[in-house]
């Protein structure tokens, strides 16, 4: 076979891996700048793995939206907040880990049941756009703090972009980087709500919102 085409395939298949591995450090990290620090990473990775997909221009969108400006508001945020609110419980932390688990485990079976066009999908890149989706479900939904909601977003729609990939042919892909758009401008508006949330209320846990009384 190719060499160039072996290289490529390799770089396909280490970025999958670590993608997966991400996902789990994601989940098991309580520290909100770690997590920044993944997110970042991941943005990093879906570049590659659309350069070995040669899809070029759509890779240095991602580069530079999801690698760099993104976690960059992240980071700005993260400054502004308090201590106490970059800082996860334990307990959520090892429920997300193991919801995780079975996420990735439901993403590997399902890959096996569902009947695709030969060819669409490279080998794992199904399972791992599906198990990042449910990683983003997971902070969405586990975690308590806003900001790490926010990265539960972007991690999820990471996912999205994933099992988007076989469709980035002709103009399909001014669609994706019109979604990258829609995105940067949503964790903008988010970025900000919770600069003025924490400006406000000396918590940006949104569980405190039970205890509010008409």
């Amino acid at each position: 076979s190719d060499p160039g085409e072996v290289a490529m395939t390799t770089l396909l298949q280490s970025c999958l891996f670590l993608l997966v591995l991400s996902n789990f450090l994601l989940l098991g990290t309580r520290r909100v700048a770690g997590m920044t620090r993944l997110t970042a990473f991941q943005g990093l990775l879906l570049a590659a793995l659309l350069l070995s997909l040669d899809h070029a221009l759509l890779a240095g969108a991602v580069l530079l939206i999801k690698g760099a400006l993104l976690p960059g508001l992240l980071w700005r945020t993260l400054k502004r907040l308090p201590a106490d609110a970059l800082i996860c419980p334990a307990r959520r932390v090892g429920f997300g880990v193991l919801a995780g688990m079975a996420g990735l485990v439901f993403s590997i079976w399902l890959d096996g049941k569902l009947v695709m066009p030969l060819g669409l999908y490279p080998p794992l890149l199904l399972p791992t756009g599906l198990a990042t989706l449910f990683c983003g479900f997971i902070l969405i939904v586990g975690r308590i703090k806003a900001i790490t909601q926010v990265i539960g977003y972007l991690v999820a729609e990471n996912g999205i972009f994933l099992l988007g990939v076989p469709l980035m042919t002709g103009g399909t892909v001014w669609f994706e980087l019109a979604l990258l758009l829609d995105v940067f401008v949503a964790v903008f508006v988010m970025g900000i709500a919770i600069n003025h949330i924490s400006d406000s209320f000396a918590s940006i846990d949104v569980a405190r919102f039970r205890s509010l009384r008409d």
